[in-house]
């Protein structure tokens, strides 16, 4: 069982050191592929496309954008998952048959249910269940004539059943894209060959098979959800059971059977909470030396607890929007101060919100012009938009 009584006591200080090394954001760590890159954070967030590219950016030097693209659509060892919080995630391949039992399953049912009660109100059919599961007969019938995967416009206009528009019940309308949402989440189908130019997300739908080829047999659900607790201790421990049952979107009772069977050892925060590792990961870590990154929205290192007063300070009202979602940030040693937002002409420009040393200064200012001679003149537009970019906008005029 894990131990409930805390063995030791990590700081805020060696929680941000932790953070450093196994986000491979410090430069001694930076891990040396896409792969690597998102197997430091366990996954990456993809509700926006170009968050993939700018998070694996920030922990791999000399990245290009087609090292991404060979990553997820040549050789497919990234693969984008709806999973933890009905959130779009890119996962190492080998890592989906964990979350396909556990937490996209969970997303599944949770969506199909919504879908099932919407399709009755609007009077589409008196079995929600029934329709949907020809629904999902149909599209799978029509994707397994197209190897190559067809849009949603296109899985539209072949599978008339799902070519209608339905207001939810929360008053929202949806149409074709709400049932592959369902089969996504599902594991029956994935967003494969994106056939927009970066950073825009224009995926053909495809049968899981067709794209990934063999995959091993998803697990059962407990041994998924205790693989996912794992990588998370990994990744982002220590933390509370607050954060991981946040992070996971599962419940209380799921996450402490997890960590009983992975022998979790507690141990005292800075804040007075209990934090847990894993029982072979107790040791403090190295000092990873001066570091700074910027890192897009969304990034997993800025999601990844529910408590972040250790990295975020005073400073969680500024950097994150109104929703909860974080903004872009700017990070030094172990902690977020400040934003980061794109002049007219694309160069990144960077705005921090407490004094820093010269020393961190130049190094933020070499960082942005390596950013702004990467992107090349694209500029990032994103729906999560936090008061401390709306104030670097401004400030640029």
């Amino acid at each position: 069982m894990c131990h409930y009584v805390p063995v030791q006591h990590v700081t805020d200080a060696e929680r941000r050191s932790r953070l450093a090394i196994r986000h491979a954001l410090a430069p001694d760590f930076r891990a040396d592929s896409p792969v690597a890159a998102t197997r430091a954070v366990t996954a990456l967030h993809a509700t926006e496309p170009a968050t993939v590219y700018l998070s694996c950016w920030a922990r791999v030097a000399a990245l290009t954008l087609a090292d991404v693209d060979q990553a997820i659509y040549q050789d497919r060892v990234l693969v984008k998952q709806l999973a933890m919080r009905r959130t779009l995630f890119v996962f190492p391949r080998d890592l989906l048959p964990t979350v396909w039992p556990s937490s996209a399953a969970r997303v599944a049912r949770t969506e199909r249910a919504r879908l099932g009660k919407d399709v009755v109100a609007s009077g589409l059919a008196e079995n929600g269940d029934d329709w949907i599961d020809q629904a999902r007969k149909e599209v799978l019938a029509v994707l397994a004539d197209a190897p190559e995967g067809l849009s949603a416009i296109d899985v539209r206009r072949a599978v008339p059943r799902i070519a209608v528009k339905v207001i939810g019940q929360a008053g929202e309308a949806w149409s074709a894209p709400r049932v592959l949402t369902v089969l996504g989440a599902a594991g029956d189908i994935v967003r494969g060959v994106n056939t927009g130019r970066f950073p825009a997300s224009q995926p053909r739908w495809t049968l899981t098979g067709q794209w990934l080829g063999d995959v091993p047999a998803p697990r059962g659900v407990a041994e998924g959800y205790r693989d996912l607790v794992r990588h998370w201790l990994y990744s982002f421990g220590p933390g509370t059971e607050d954060d991981i049952v946040w992070w996971l979107g599962a419940t209380k009772t799921i996450v402490r059977t997890a960590l009983s069977e992975l022998d979790a050892v507690a141990v005292s925060l800075d804040n007075g909470a209990t934090g847990w590792l894993l029982p072979d990961d107790t040791d403090p870590v190295a000092d990873p030396g001066s570091w700074v990154a910027l890192l897009p929205v969304l990034d997993p290192t800025v999601m990844g607890w529910r408590d972040r007063d250790f990295y975020l300070g005073p400073y969680r009202d500024e950097l994150f929007e109104s929703r909860g979602n974080a903004g872009t940030t700017v990070w030094a040693d172990g902690r977020a101060i400040g934003t980061w937002v794109q002049d007219d002409r694309g160069a990144v420009r960077v705005q921090l919100l407490e004094s820093v040393p010269p020393s961190t200064q130049r190094a933020l200012t070499e960082e942005a012009e390596r950013l702004t001679e990467w992107l090349g003149g694209v500029r990032i537009g994103t729906g999560y938009v936090s008061p401390a970019m709306r104030s670097a906008t401004r400030a640029l005029g």
